[in-house]
């Protein structure tokens, strides 16, 4: 896939000696679902109104749907649906109310307007609801009614600040899902930018780590993975059947063999640390020798690893997959 769709270069920030966003530079492909994960104060935001036009970068360049953000934000606007974090509606209004106004203020034709509003509740599940006033609405049904408003200009690009604040699990589940059959049916492209790790693994296609107006990661999380953990990258546990009756011999045998690292034997089972996949051979090797192995489990690094580790080793270096 090269076929990027937003692209971001040497973008910059500045509030007086404040640097919101720091020399930026991103790619998103078409299609694509990526997150742009960090905490609270990162310049998330800030980045986002950039690339809708809704504030001038201090330096550099946002293309979005191949229009200059700064130059061109109308033309930005009209390809792309942007939800905030708090998603606002008028609360003496019915939802098909609300979608009906949304829809006359982006120009959709009044013989069209009926039919879109209804397919745009359908899809994100509201049409049992339609009628009833928005003011009784949860905040996963505002949500939901928030992502049937960007939808209803038929958007090539949405993106989501925050999406899932707020959210009971199941309501957060169901969201997700529904981004992602978006995507996938219609070649939608998202950008969801969140400080939930877990919810942006579950979706994402590719991550990009942002801290202090940084973007100091990007890339899937199998590749950052590897980056990050180097000879680390693999650790698969092992459980025999009967304890090893001489584990000296067997961590001697096993530290011959070529990529493992680090060995831990403790009664029946085993620890091994290696800088790629070597389950397979390590199982074999076992039945080989004789060994009944009960039990195998390769450690797979989640965000969450890959966020901390950042963190934890105070490293800034830049990564690009």
């Amino acid at each position: 896939m090269n076929d990027p769709i937003i692209q971001l270069t040497g973008l910059n920030k500045h509030y007086g000696p404040i640097k919101a966003v720091d020399a930026l530079d991103l790619t998103i492909q078409r299609g694509e679902i990526f997150g742009l994960l960090g905490p609270n104060g990162a310049g998330k935001t800030t980045t986002i109104l950039m690339m809708l036009g809704l504030t001038d970068p201090t330096s550099g360049t946002a293309i979005v749907c191949g229009y200059n953000a700064t130059s061109s934000p109308m033309r930005v606007k009209r390809k792309v649906g942007y939800m905030p974090d708090s998603v606002g509606f008028y609360d003496n209004m019915t939802a098909l109310e609300n979608l009906i106004y949304i829809g006359r203020l982006n120009g959709l034709p009044e013989n069209e307007l009926k039919n879109r509003c209804a397919e745009v509740l359908e899809i994100v599940g509201l049409t049992a609801d339609r009628h009833k006033k928005t003011v009784a609405f949860s905040r996963g049904m505002k949500q939901r009614l928030g992502l049937a408003d960007v939808l209803i200009k038929d958007p090539e690009v949405i993106i989501l600040d925050e999406p899932t604040l707020g959210i009971d699990p199941t309501g957060v589940r169901d969201f997700l899902e529904l981004i992602k059959h978006l995507s996938r049916q219609r070649g939608l492209t998202v950008l969801l930018s969140s400080h939930h790790l877990h919810h942006v693994q579950q979706v994402c296609d590719c991550v990009g780590i942002f801290v202090k107006g940084k973007l100091i990661a990007q890339g899937n999380i199998g590749s950052l993975s590897s980056q990050l953990f180097d000879a680390d990258g693999h650790v698969t546990s092992i459980k025999l059947e009967q304890p090893i009756p001489e584990p000296w011999t067997l961590e001697a045998e096993l530290r011959a063999l070529d990529a493992i690292n680090k060995i831990s034997i403790c009664g029946n089972e085993l620890e091994l640390t290696s800088d790629r996949d070597m389950t397979a051979v390590l199982v074999r090797f076992l039945v080989e020798k004789g060994y009944d192995v009960t039990g195998v489990h390769q450690k797979n690094y989640g965000l969450d690893d890959i966020y901390q580790q950042y963190f934890e080793s105070n490293n800034t270096r830049k990564y690009t997959l």
